[in-house]
């Protein structure tokens, strides 16, 4: 073992920072010191070695235990880009030297310190196509070459991308090392990005599942993100891997901040963080990356001396691993062992046997070969036999053209199939997971199955083994055993393959012949899978299932099966090769079927009785049942009606041409498509309908009409009825409004929609010129619900008695039937609960109903009772609260609680945030549930969110991916701190000379309970301006141009999206609220009291609170005004409306009290 995996053993090491990052924060010339050859940092160890060994000393001198070599970019295809492709080994070789000579020249100290080589990724990744293998794993060669030419302690191949990349650089590092007679230790570092993944898509289970397999000594986590966002993941490696690794996070995820990149996160904070990486996870090895410097490290040398109980270094903290051996796709990994089930392999693309799957690779057709490795995996398949041999094709191209999009497209790992080595070779070289190949056997001897052992070491593969010799294939018990236990001898002991990866085939044969030889082929393979278990316990066994029932037909093929595949499980195997749909439980078979089936596998003839011909009798003329497939209605009007309900365009205007032949376009809408939307409407209400389809079926809907109102005469009236619909004044939320029209437009309706922020002036003008029969009114604000009643006075005041439909989520029934129809003198005001109720409404407005409605309610209503006590839009009023109660509280509140530092005052501006960096931060329950309309519909929630994670996730990336490349959302903040005191029941926040007043919060006072207000969480104004407190303030948003692309998209009727955009919008902004707030609780040293669980930070498992204005314990939307002004919020785009709303709707603000007390309350 080498010097360095020995003191991992003793000690947690420390590594040095970021590299990159100081030499871009030096004033260097690009012609003097980077030779011409911009950003290119390794540049440096030709031009200016003097800097980068100044910059490893420096580390060292920090407390570093080791320095990075400055090679992070030193891959010949990197250094290519800049015309030094040629000098690569140079450049490593000098990179490796000058490290050296700074840990030497720190030798007089007595610590022992090493050298790192360091290997990036390069920018090009080969999952993505962007190289080829050969090419990558040479560049690797030479970089390793030269860095150990350069005397390394170690080659770390780190910020990982794409474990396709991480096979070739560790295969290009351990020739390199073999070359030089060297046994130096090989790193790997992933990146996993906010979206909980690497690049390419690998989550942890499947990174680390690749890398072990590729024999590396340690793995670890670097760049991408700060410690915070690790922390599930370092959590995962804890519990998981069972060697050493490491942490190396940046410095928090970069902003730009007042024009400049920021890296957000102090030394004295990510040593909390690493503190806690330590003590409770058994990190090994810690460290910078981006972003990080002197003072990181210094801090992180500070903290492992603390922890250590010589003063030094800790001892690495043991652990309790549970490391489950595994295969793995490109995304994730699976285990070789299922809970309760078997290892399903699909069996269906096979060139020998799938004649589908031949056809389609003789017609060259690809995407359809994928799709049906993808109908495998949506059937239970847990991985993917892949077979492209047959006669007169090239069985190497065929292999690659499959296995190179199958990668990508196919989420379960592939089994590459093939007899021919070069095939597998090729494969292996596209593949970035960790598959199995299949298969080796001893039948040609053991050369053969050498090769193969020694691809799969190269590549991290399992092997799936035939019991197969010299002599032939096996057929009794015994001989399978035997030669089971030669292949492990020969792959385990003597190849190194892991006995977890090693699947033995035992082989079976039909049964089904009628030859007395093969009756008894069954029962052989059960007793030796049951003997193999038995004396190789740690090895996988499978089968290729469908053997057992060759020659039989179809239906009797799958009862066979089955209940072979039952008794094949109880003995011991672990998976197997077959058609999952296929496969029936035995309860679904009949019992008689199950009976003779259990009389066949064991052979048990009587004189009277041959299973065999029993059972060839019971299923003759039987044919399988065939899966079912959606039939359309022959009806043309019905199909139509039913692509409605089920939102399916796809052949639909040959539906409507087809249709127009029998009846006029407005005959078709108001007959077939209008009763398509009835049926949605009903579906929707009876909760068997989420709100995402019933907006594809308006889309369809639209599509529909909008293909025929050419043919059709424009004759007024051809509408049922028309309604003005507007979000009240100052109010900028649409969404209800929006679905409402949605709904209304698609049941033949014309809507005026006016939008937001709209006066009653407005409304009525609009209602007068279109000879509206209703107007809708929205809202999402308490506030608005008491512009509504206003609005309803001044209309009464007018004389008007128009039908008014109120709807909006700060509204109640109760509020509505009651206060509303009050104030409205004609009585003529409904509550719509939702989209559908709207619907409702209006058609009992054209067809004179809405007044005996209105009538109806308000009888059920006046023989119930009401509550007269609380009503929306009115103030909570209650006695008065005894002045002395404040500074009490206060004065309590504050024995124990040290008022922070700021690490500035006044304001400052986060002018960019990413928005991956967001992601950790957002609330997908609420996301999904509540913004996007998915119902639990019965589930728990650990279900619903399971549920969602697998079918709504794809959308959120969907989503995400177009909002972040066509600039949607633009997420930007405003925050700082003011001193502050309390005085009375009033917030006061002061200048930095604490004396001048620059702002006061009126703030209420709980009545009963505790009586807490806000201003009690701060020390009390009486102390004078020598001894304030700090309270933080911020606002954010998404920016004014995802309300106007959602409002687009809205007016394209892509409504479905237009949904999904403004949910993801309305969260977003709060996952920045929650971003911000997290930076200020940073800023102010709390970082290592809150859940590194960011589900955990939701639910403010943190210090202090973020109080938003509205709510009950801070409800006065005015003083938001107040906020905006001292943050300087213009400078990012934010407003108040007239009603005191911010705009862009996407924005939301805060007081941050940072007293540990501070939680929600109610008023």
């Amino acid at each position: 073992m080498s010097r360095f995996l020995e003191a991992l053993q003793e000690r947690v090491l420390l590594c040095d920072g970021g590299m990159g990052s100081r030499v871009q924060a030096m004033d260097l010339d690009v012609d003097a010191d980077f030779r011409g050859a911009e950003n290119c940092t390794e540049v440096l160890n030709l031009s200016r070695p003097d800097i980068v060994l100044q910059i490893h000393k420096d580390y060292l001198s920090a407390g570093s235990d080791m320095v990075q070599t400055n090679s992070f970019g030193g891959s010949p295809i990197t250094l290519d880009e800049f015309e030094l492709g040629d000098q690569a080994h140079e450049i490593n070789r000098l990179a490796g030297t000058l490290a050296r000579e700074a840990v030497e020249s720190m030798a007089g100290d007595g610590r022992e310190r090493f050298v790192l080589g360091s290997i990036g990724p390069g920018t090009r990744l080969p999952s993505l196509g962007h190289v080829d293998y050969d090419s990558l794993e040479d560049a690797y060669h030479i970089q390793a070459a030269g860095l150990i030419a350069g005397r390394v302690d170690a080659l770390l191949i780190e910020t990982c991308q794409d474990t396709l990349q991480i096979k070739a650089a560790v295969n290009g590092a351990k020739r390199a090392r073999k070359e030089a007679g060297e046994s130096l230790p090989i790193l790997v570092q992933v990146t996993i990005e906010t979206t909980g993944t690497l690049l390419v898509g690998a989550d942890i289970a499947a990174a680390a599942t690749v890398v072990q397999s590729l024999d590396v000594d340690m793995i670890g986590l670097n760049c991408a993100t700060g410690p915070q966002e690790m922390a599930e993941h370092v959590k995962w490696l804890g519990e998981h891997w069972p060697k050493s690794f490491t942490v190396q996070p940046n410095a928090g995820l970069p902003e730009l901040v007042d024009g400049a990149p920021y890296y957000p996160l102090g030394a004295l904070e990510m040593a909390d963080w690493l503190r806690r990486f330590v003590d409770e996870d058994g990190v090994g090895l810690v460290g910078g990356c981006c972003g990080t410097d002197v003072p990181h490290i210094e801090a992180l040398d500070a903290m492992l001396r603390d922890l250590a109980d010589d003063g030094y270094r800790p001892a690495p903290r043991a652990r309790e691993v549970d490391w489950v051996p595994s295969i793995a796709s490109a995304y994730s990994a699976v285990p070789y062992r299922q809970e309760n089930a078997v290892l399903s392999i699909g069996e269906r693309c096979n060139a020998n046997g799938s004649k589908k799957f031949r056809e389609l690779q003789e017609a060259e057709n690809w995407d359809a070969c994928v799709e049906m490795g993808r109908d495998q995996v949506r059937e239970g398949s847990h991985a993917i036999d892949v077979c492209t041999a047959f006669v007169g094709r090239d069985e190497i191209a065929e292999m690659n053209e499959v296995v190179s999009r199958m990668r990508g497209s196919v989420n379960v790992p592939l089994v590459i199939d093939s007899t021919e080595l070069p095939v597998l070779k090729s494969a292996m070289r596209l593949y970035g997971g960790k598959p199995l190949i299949n298969s080796i056997n001893f039948e040609d001897g053991e050369e053969p199955a050498a090769k193969r052992l020694q691809l799969a070491k190269q590549f991290g593969a399992g092997v799936i083994a035939l019991t197969i010799d010299e002599e032939g294939m096996a057929k009794t018990a015994e001989d399978k055993l035997r030669i089971a236990k030669r292949l492990y001898a020969y792959a385990v002991e003597q190849h190194g393959l892991a006995p977890s990866d090693l699947l033995f085939d035992p082989l079976t044969f039909t049964i089904c012949t009628g030859n007395e030889d093969d009756r008894l082929l069954g029962v052989h393979t059960l007793d030796a899978i049951e003997m193999i278990a038995k004396e190789l316990p740690d090895c996988q066994i499978i089968l290729g299932l469908s053997n057992i029932s060759f020659g039989l037909n179809a239906a009797a093929r799958h009862v066979l099966n089955s209940v072979f595949l039952d008794h094949a499980v109880r003995r011991g195997m672990t998976g197997a090769i077959l058609h999952v749909s296929k496969i029936m439980p035995l309860h679904a078979i009949p019992e008689r079927e199950v009976e003779i089936a259990e009389d066949l596998v064991f052979d048990r003839r009587r004189n009277d009785y041959d299973p065999l011909t029993e059972f060839l009798a019971l299923f003759e003329g039987r044919k399988a049942a065939k899966d079912e497939a959606k039939v359309r209605p022959e009806n043309v009007g019905e199909r139509l009606s039913q692509r409605i309900v089920d939102g399916d365009k796809q052949g639909l205007e040959e539906d409507l041409d087809e249709a127009m032949g029998d009846e006029p376009p407005l005959d078709i809408i108001n007959t077939h498509l209008l009763d398509g939307m009835k049926v949605v409407g009903d579906l929707f209400g009876a909760g068997k309908m989420q709100l995402p389809f019933v907006l594809k079926s308006a889309e369809t809907m639209k599509a529909a009409v909008a293909h025929l109102e050419p043919h059709m005469e424009r004759i007024e009236g051809q509408q049922k009825g028309t309604i003005v619909l507007a979000t009240v004044k100052g109010d900028v939320h649409d969404i209800g409004k929006n679905l409402v029209d949605i709904i209304l437009t698609n049941n033949g309706y014309k809507v005026v929609n006016l939008g937001i922020k709209q006066p009653i002036a407005n409304i009525l003008s609009a209602a007068e010129e279109h000879t509206a029969q209703a107007i809708g009114l929205s809202g999402l604000l308490v506030k608005s619900t008491v512009v509504m009643r206003e609005n309803l006075n001044e209309m009464s005041r007018a004389g008007l008695k128009i039908p008014v439909i109120l709807g909006g989520a700060a509204l109640t029934r109760a509020y509505v039937e009651e206060d509303c129809v009050q104030a409205y003198a004609c009585g003529r005001v409904a509550y719509a609960r939702d989209a559908f109720d709207g619907l409702g409404l209006m058609d009992k407005v054209v067809n004179d109903q809405f007044d005996s409605h209105i009538q109806g309610v308000a009888e059920k209503r006046s023989s119930r009772p009401v509550n007269r006590k609380k009503a929306l839009g009115r103030a909570k009023t209650s006695g008065p609260v005894d002045p002395a109660i404040g500074p009490a509280k206060r004065e309590a509140l504050s024995a124990d609680s040290a008022v922070p530092e700021p690490p500035f005052w006044g304001p400052r501006i986060i002018a960019r945030v990413p928005v991956p960096a967001l992601l950790p931060y957002l609330n997908e329950r609420m996301l999904y549930q509540f913004q996007w309309g998915y119902r639990k519909d019965g589930r728990s929630l650990e279900e619903y969110m399971a549920w969602s994670k697998e079918e709504l996730r794809p959308i959120l990336k969907r989503i995400t991916d177009v909002a972040i490349q066509q600039d949607i959302l633009i997420p930007q903040a405003a925050y700082g701190y003011w001193k502050a005191a309390g005085e009375g029941d009033d917030l006061v926040l002061f200048d930095e000379d604490g004396a001048t007043e620059v702002a006061r919060f009126a703030l209420p006072r709980q009545a009963e309970g505790d009586g807490k207000c806000i201003a009690d969480y701060v020390l009390d104004a009486s102390l004078g301006p020598a001894q304030r407190d700090v309270v933080a303030l911020q606002v954010v948003t998404m920016g004014q141009n995802a309300s106007d692309t959602a409002r687009d998209w809205f007016g394209e009727d892509r409504y479905q999206d237009y949904l999904y955009l403004h949910g993801l919008g309305v969260e977003m902004a709060e996952a920045m609220a929650e971003y911000t707030h997290k930076r200020i609780r940073a800023e102010l040293g709390y970082a290592a009291e809150e859940s590194r669980d960011l589900e955990k930070l939701l639910q403010q498992e943190y210090r202090g609170s973020r109080y938003s204005f509205g709510y009950p314990a801070c409800p006065k939307v005015e003083d938001q005004s107040m906020i905006l002004e001292l943050l300087g919020a213009d400078r990012i785009g934010i407003e108040l409306s007239d009603e005191y709303q911010l705009h862009p709707e996407q924005s939301t603000s805060a007081i941050v009290i940072l007293h540990r007390d501070a939680k929600y309350f109610s008023v």
